[in-house]
């Protein structure tokens, strides 16, 4: 039996992405893949059992920060939101967005824009559905502690509410701006979705 060999993982990782990244899913090669990884096409099958899977593996690290995020703000079980109102809230949050964009914005690219043919295609609106329950559970946990907040949020918003993350991000990546002008123009969309859920919520100030 043929054992994992951690560093030809990483090899064929690494080549994984490079096509992917150049050619999107339905365009990268296996044999390109295994060429660049200086492996056996049939070896690549030994670490990852198939083309998507090698996908996933490549873009785990974006879909995994993108689920931290959701249940970092929306996971607990008594929450306080006017925690979103405060500097702190407002920083965290500008600050993850903005790591994704500049840290991970190839892997954000090609999830968005280059998935198709994969089990990722339609990624944003999968995650908007599975989101739309973590938040109507954390609402009415919140609703909980704090009986005077108003939570009778339409599902159908609170679901589009969860695309629009996707949506900011295919156009700053189409169309955006760069360096500082990038920082303002995710500021102002943390100001502006945070203050248009005190709106919904009638969340007093701390």
């Amino acid at each position: 039996m043929q054992h994992a060999n951690p560093s030809v993982r990483q090899r064929i990782l690494q080549s994984a992405r490079d096509c992917f990244l150049r050619d999107g899913y339905a365009g990268a090669a296996m044999r390109d893949i295994a060429r660049g990884a200086s492996v056996g096409v049939g070896n690549i099958y030994h670490y990852y059992p198939s083309k998507d899977a090698l996908f996933c593996a490549v873009v785990r690290p974006l879909t995994a920060a993108i689920e931290a995020m959701l249940h970092d703000h929306h996971g607990s079980s008594t929450p306080d939101v006017r925690e979103m109102l405060s500097a702190e809230y407002l920083r965290r949050t500008t600050d993850e967005y903005l790591a994704l964009l500049r840290h991970a914005k190839g892997l954000l690219y090609l999830l968005l824009f280059r998935s198709q043919g994969s089990s990722l295609e339609g990624y944003s609106r999968t995650y908007a559905s599975r989101a739309a329950v973590v938040v109507r559970r954390w609402l009415s946990a919140a609703k909980a502690q704090q009986p005077g907040m108003k939570t009778d949020v339409s599902d159908f918003f609170i679901r589009l509410h969860c695309l629009w993350m996707f949506m900011f991000f295919e156009e700053v990546l189409s169309a955006g701006p760069e360096g500082a002008a990038t920082d303002q123009l995710v500021d102002e969309y943390i100001r502006f979705e945070i203050r248009g859920w005190q709106e919904l919520l009638h969340i007093s100030e701390p």
